[in-house]
């Protein structure tokens, strides 16, 4: 293995995604067939069709890597992503919004095919969020779209587990861990969701073994991973399967494991909870920020834990909140 010169604490791979926030009435999400509160996957027809029929929206630039990239680079770290969109008007908005916060997003927006994925979220008066995603461009990411010497300048690559489903961005994924780890590098991955590690477990468990130096999950997808119906099994199972295992628990914080030491971090209750979307982003955003810093293994889960407490207390998924201030305010 060979280091080269590290211009970039973290570079993320995963889904481009733009949030689209609508108010909408019971009556809306009837006369659509839609259920309220749940997540539903829609075609690019459905994705037109709803997005012309809604009323002005709030649009915010999503998707679960490139939330923890657009976190660590708020925290004042050295970002980059890399995600497919196409050059329409939210492949902009989405461009735009990751580089405003100081990320570097230089892939090139596809010129044909599908387009930009989005997230509509029908938002009705009693505060349910009933979803629909389309997730276009996003999952056409191949090898062809990876700028290999970003992934060179990374001190770890951070991969999405939703990505895993489409076979170009496996191969894409696999490329970037190579060529990382031949630059001396670290790879980083997230679980991303129970049912995404339904669909890949064996691909997943190979993944951990063979790759991963940095493992997110939460509770509920690393006992899929390992099959098992407890925690303390989960966290057994996962041991010494790669260097570091950060396990987010909901309100009980967080465990870290690392070899034979076991860290207990504690949540961050910084005020009423609004709404969970990007708090395993932005716990994974937290610790990485520290961990590319050298900092302990605790200090990187309390990173991790204050960030996530923050982003709960807000809408959306990007913080509002100056996260330079609110380590200085809680940690020092």
């Amino acid at each position: 293995m060979t280091a080269s010169p590290k211009t970039l604490d973290v570079v993320g791979i995963g889904n481009a995604i733009v949030d689209v926030l609508v108010q909408a009435d019971d009556a809306f999400l009837a006369s659509h067939g839609l259920s309220k509160g749940s997540m539903a996957l829609v075609d690019e027809q459905q994705a037109e069709r709803l997005y012309a029929s809604v009323g002005p929206g709030l649009e915010t630039s999503g998707g679960s890597a490139a939330n923890t990239l657009a976190g660590i680079a708020q925290l004042g770290g050295r970002a980059g992503f890399i995600g497919r969109v196409r050059n329409d008007q939210l492949g902009a908005i989405f461009a735009h919004d990751i580089r405003s916060v100081g990320a570097r997003f230089e892939t090139p927006a596809a010129e044909s095919g599908p387009s930009t994925a989005r997230c509509l979220i029908l938002v009705t008066p009693d505060a349910q969020r009933t979803m629909c995603t389309y997730l276009g461009a996003s999952v056409g990411l191949d090898p062809a779209d990876l700028d290999l010497d970003l992934v060179r300048q990374a001190e770890v690559l951070y991969l999405e587990g939703y990505l895993w489903d489409s076979e170009e961005a496996k191969r894409a994924f696999l490329a970037a861990a190579e060529v990382v780890r031949g630059s001396g590098g670290q790879v980083a991955l997230s679980l991303s969701d129970g049912f995404c590690v339904d669909r890949h477990r064996a691909s997943f468990q190979e993944l951990v073994d063979g790759h991963v130096d940095v493992l997110f999950a939460n509770e509920a997808e690393i006992r899929s991973l390992y099959e098992v119906d407890s925690f303390e099994a989960a966290a057994d199972q996962v041991r010494g399967r790669c260097r570091v295992a950060a396990l987010t628990r909901s309100e009980q914080g967080s465990v870290v494991l690392s070899g034979q030491d076991t860290l207990v971090i504690p949540p961050y209750l910084l005020g009423d909870l609004v709404d969970t979307t990007g708090a395993g982003d932005l716990y994974a955003a937290g610790f990485l920020y520290g961990y590319t810093r050298g900092e302990s293994l605790e200090r990187c889960g309390q990173l991790g834990s204050l960030c996530a407490g923050q982003v709960v207390t807000q809408l959306g998924p990007r913080p509002h909140a100056s996260l330079p201030d609110l380590v200085a305010t809680h940690l020092g």
